[in-house]
């Protein structure tokens, strides 16, 4: 799409009815690109289902013989020892903690030639760290990339929403995402005083820094569940999606 509409439609729906009009749409994208691939991404704050969305996208992909491959933005994480050496730990997840041009490279090289093998790092939440080589895409086809700065603006980030065919946002409410965001990080180990710090000191930043690029994605998505009213909201102008 890459039209950077500056309102853009808002959905709510159930997933699986939102995923098929997202597949629907990534497949003309992909008929349409000279590579043979096309690249849909998945926005939206720390805690909002992106990966859980993505997960469910590639699965219905694989299912139909449509899935290239996926370039997670976490895999360009520093390093904890990079973090450290520049001071930045404290901060992990904040814009300037990621290797931008890595992440822009390879989505240049993916979108490049559809039949050459690329190999993609991911993170390993496990290991708390950025795993090279974790995944490859190997095939023409739909290439999935999701994370929290695919269509900010600022602080080098600006050039990787013309890289992306099509960006969808997810919406949840602030008030969704600080329980969700606080359970995660008690389930990865932090006590409950400190996932609330991090969460009020470096999630809810960044949550609020994402919110501002919000009009250059092609479509927002909220969940019925996180809707503050019942109503059912479509946009008409979804349907040139």
């Amino acid at each position: 799409m890459n039209g950077h509409a500056s309102t853009p439609p808002r959905l709510t729906g159930a997933a699986p009815d939102l995923l098929n009009r997202l597949i629907d749409a990534a497949v003309r994208l992909t008929k349409q690109a000279e590579s043979g691939r096309a690249v849909v991404g998945i926005t939206g704050a720390p805690g909002a289902g992106k990966s859980t969305l993505a997960a469910e996208l590639e699965t219905a992909l694989r299912r139909r013989g449509l899935l290239a491959g996926s370039v997670p933005m976490d895999g360009f994480h520093f390093s904890n020892a990079v973090l450290d050496e520049l001071g930045r730990h404290q901060r992990k997840g904040a814009p300037d903690t990621f290797d931008v041009e890595g992440y822009l490279a390879t989505l240049d090289r993916v979108r490049a030639d559809g039949a050459k093998q690329v190999l993609v790092p991911v993170y390993r939440r496990d290991l708390h760290e950025p795993v090279a080589a974790g995944t490859r895409i190997a095939s023409r086809g739909i290439v999935v990339t999701e994370g929290n700065y695919l269509a900010l603006e600022t602080r080098g980030w600006g050039a990787a929403r013309e890289r992306i065919d099509l960006l969808i946002h997810i919406d949840v409410p602030e008030e969704v995402l600080v329980l969700r965001l606080i359970n995660r990080h008690e389930e990865f180990g932090k006590n409950p005083l400190a996932a609330g710090h991090w969460v009020r000191t470096v999630d809810l930043p960044n949550a609020r820094l994402i919110a501002t690029s919000v009009h250059r994605c092609d479509e927002v998505w909220r969940e019925p569940e996180d809707e503050p009213e019942s109503g059912v909201v479509d946009d008409d102008t979804a349907d040139d999606l």
